[in-house]
């Protein structure tokens, strides 16, 4: 049930979000990170230079990949690729790429999802977002308006989780809710209470909230405003 929940979504980044908890096929020209992958490793099963790898998945730290990541491994369309021979030719800087680079993508406001303590930061490898104390029924807001992807309990260690898409690049993620209260393909606005916090699936009453761009993780503290 759970598979066919995850082949429904047609967002990338929400792909490599529940990519840890199942197996969703991706498509010709695209390769799901694995656990113990390298860079170079998956270049070289693909024929490809190191290079190319990092260019087509804008990677700003080749070292840094996840497990169920999605990575461009054939050329897109009108793209300039390095050759392998040139790869080992440090020398030579790889040629300039054709395609037209992608605007860059404006930060994302976002409101508290809940009054509490934060009790744990984003570290990026062992936190992936931030735990949230406080009481039992909580009212928990979206933190930024968009539509519910994702609204059940079938991940393991998420419990009762939430996932909202905001546009094209983002999505957080509410997980170990007591209480839901919107449904997948629903809109929510900013603000608007979408759960209660509990425990469901954890030793503590708390909210795990998670911020992702394009699929990777980053710190949502860097998104919400000063308290």
């Amino acid at each position: 049930m759970l598979a066919t929940r995850i082949r429904q979504f047609t967002c990338v980044s929400l792909v490599a979000l529940l990519a840890a908890c199942g197996s969703a096929p991706v498509g010709p020209g695209f390769y799901r990170v694995e656990r113990g992958d390298t860079l170079s490793q998956i270049a070289r099963s693909n024929r490809q230079p190191v290079q190319n790898i990092v260019r087509w998945n804008n990677l700003s730290n080749p070292d840094a990949i996840e497990v169920g990541q999605v990575l461009r491994v054939a050329p897109p369309a009108g793209s300039v690729t390095v050759s392998s021979g040139s790869a080992h030719n440090s020398a030579a800087p790889p040629p300039a790429p054709r395609e037209t680079p992608a605007a860059p993508v404006a930060p994302i406001s976002l409101v508290w999802p809940v009054s509490g303590t934060v009790i744990r930061g984003f570290d990026g490898k062992d936190s992936k977002g931030i735990d949230i104390a406080g009481p039992d029924g909580a009212p928990i807001v979206a933190a930024a308006a968009g539509s519910v992807v994702y609204a059940g309990n079938g991940l393991r260690g998420y419990g009762n989780l939430l996932i909202i898409k905001h546009n094209a690049n983002y999505l957080t993620a509410y997980a170990h809710n007591r209480a839901l209260f919107v449904k997948e393909g629903e809109s929510v606005k900013q603000g608007q209470k979408i759960a209660e916090m509990g425990d469901t699936d954890n030793n503590r009453v708390m909210l795990h909230f998670e911020l992702r761009h394009d699929g990777r993780s980053i710190d949502p503290a860097q998104s919400l405003p000063p308290r």
